[in-house]
């Protein structure tokens, strides 16, 4: 009598090891597409004027789209700021004293041009850090899209996409910069602002200024839409300052560069940084140096800080430090901004006023 056994088909193993594959297959396939999509080989490519949404898995972002988003939105900020500029109903009101005891003015300009900005960036940029000015009410949020479209001048300065990890970026908003010119209606002094910053170093800015509809924008290392000028007056520079502390500056700048200096008092960080560079602009001062010399805010900033950097330029604490942008929302020390000049030498040419920075 032969033994008992079981004897197994061909066929009947080859069902069992296809099923025994599709199980593995579910377990892990997950797993190893997020694992290949963090070194680039995953998902559909990005790219040209309307990629996919790079930072939907919290991954990558394309710097190129964070761009585009970030002009797009300081335009229909500056729409908001306009619109209720003519108005003349800005609801104007106090949050409170700065450190030198003036009022720290809000309207419904920023209020609703911070709208604007942050849920636009928010929408198309879920996964990253965005520091911007005004509280941001969540009661108050919309969903506002992106069309993914890339504008063809930024195409033609970056031709390829730009992609860093999303962890890493923080983008900084100033809504409305110069409100308190903003009320007196100066109005060439206001801007809106987008800045994005790498591991603390800026990278991206965009200056747009609403009344004039005229919009700076640059990428570190990559390019821009705006350029320094031919020349500039180092020995006997017209400095740009403050409206509220031209004083102390006028003095420690005709003590360092002689009697012909000039200084022109002006409202707003980012008609400041526009003043060292070649604007199309009938309404735009023109200087040589930006000096500051008390506590300041990096939204107000950081990005004309991103552009001067991609044009060669400076800005740093007047000590001559590196401004970081992140932790803190503002530096001790006042700053310097300067291009096409030596930097250094002009920072030990100013101890006085580094010192009244950090008082």
């Amino acid at each position: 009598m032969a033994p008992m056994g079981i004897r197994l088909s061909p066929l009947g193993v080859a069902v069992f090891c296809l099923l025994g594959l599709g199980v593995l297959y579910h377990l892990y396939s997950g797993f190893l597409a997020g694992r290949f999509s963090l070194f680039g080989l995953g998902g559909e490519p990005s790219g040209g004027a309307a990629g996919p949404a790079a930072s939907a898995d919290g991954g990558t972002v394309d710097l190129r789209e964070m761009l585009a988003v970030s002009v797009l939105a300081a335009v229909r900020g500056g729409d908001e700021v306009r619109r209720v500029r003519e108005s003349n109903v800005l609801h104007e009101k106090s949050k409170g004293k700065t450190r030198e005891g003036a009022d720290d003015k809000m309207t419904s300009g920023d209020v609703l041009s911070n709208r604007k900005m942050f849920y636009l960036l928010k929408t198309a940029f879920p996964n990253v850090q965005i520091n911007t000015e005004e509280h941001v009410d969540a009661t108050d949020q919309e969903v506002i899209l992106w069309d993914r479209k890339i504008p063809e001048d930024i195409l033609k300065e970056i031709a390829t996409p730009q992609e860093v990890p999303a962890e890493s970026v923080t983008v900084w908003i100033d809504p409305l910069d110069a409100t308190q010119e903003y009320t007196e209606d100066l109005r060439k002094y206001v801007t809106t602002m987008v800045c994005v910053a790498v591991n603390g170093k800026p990278v991206l800015g965009v200056i747009h200024k609403p009344f004039s509809e005229y919009t700076a924008w640059a990428m570190v290392d990559h390019g821009s839409n705006v350029k320094a000028r031919a020349s500039y007056n180092e020995k006997t520079p017209r400095i740009v300052v403050s409206r509220s502390h031209s004083g102390m500056v006028k003095q420690v700048a005709l003590q360092t560069f002689g009697n012909q200096t000039t200084i022109i008092p002006a409202g707003g960080a980012g008609y400041k940084v526009l003043a060292l560079l070649d604007v199309p602009d009938k309404s735009q001062e023109k200087a040589d140096l930006y000096i500051h010399v008390t506590y300041i805010k990096k939204w107000d900033i950081c990005a004309g800080n991103a552009i001067l950097k991609a044009l060669g330029g400076h800005m740093t604490t007047l000590s001559g430090e590196e401004i970081s942008y992140t932790g803190s929302d503002g530096i001790e020390g006042g700053l310097l901004a300067s291009i096409r000049m030596n930097h250094q030498a002009l920072v030990r040419k100013l101890p006085s006023l580094e010192k009244t920075g950090h008082k």
